[in-house]
């Protein structure tokens, strides 16, 4: 299983040529408290940058985008009912969705976590 990291501080979970996709812990304390999460539909299929969900706060509303490309197969229904599971998990069960990839190349125009932890630090 292989982790990488958008500049806009997604993260897509790749294991064979399904993603699971959510936002970084550091994205999650920038957002405040989530109070409201708007995911896609099963079978879209978003392009790399695509927006993908829609995060609410007390602070902002932000979009979430697609890492790469590919065709959505599943979504993190549990955020509907707890959103704040972004806040208290954001990398392992505040995840958004899954997708099947459509471009594995894609995911070299990714950050790995040691190459993302030092983007952070220069933020």
């Amino acid at each position: 299983m292989s982790l990488y990291f958008t500049q806009d501080h997604e993260w897509i979970r790749v294991d064979g040529d399904i993603g699971t996709v959510g936002i970084s812990p550091y994205a999650a304390r920038q957002l405040g408290d989530v109070v409201y999460v708007e995911l896609p539909g099963i079978g879209a299929n978003p392009g790399r940058g695509d927006e993908i969900a829609v995060v609410e706060s007390v602070k902002a509303a932000s979009e979430i985008y697609a890492p790469v490309g590919g065709e959505i197969t599943e979504v993190n229904k549990a955020l509907e009912d707890d959103p704040g599971t972004v806040n208290d998990s954001a990398d392992e069960d505040g995840w958004f969705l899954r997708m099947k990839l459509s471009d594995m190349s894609e995911l070299e125009s990714l950050m790995d976590e040691a190459e993302y932890r030092e983007y952070c630090e220069g933020l």
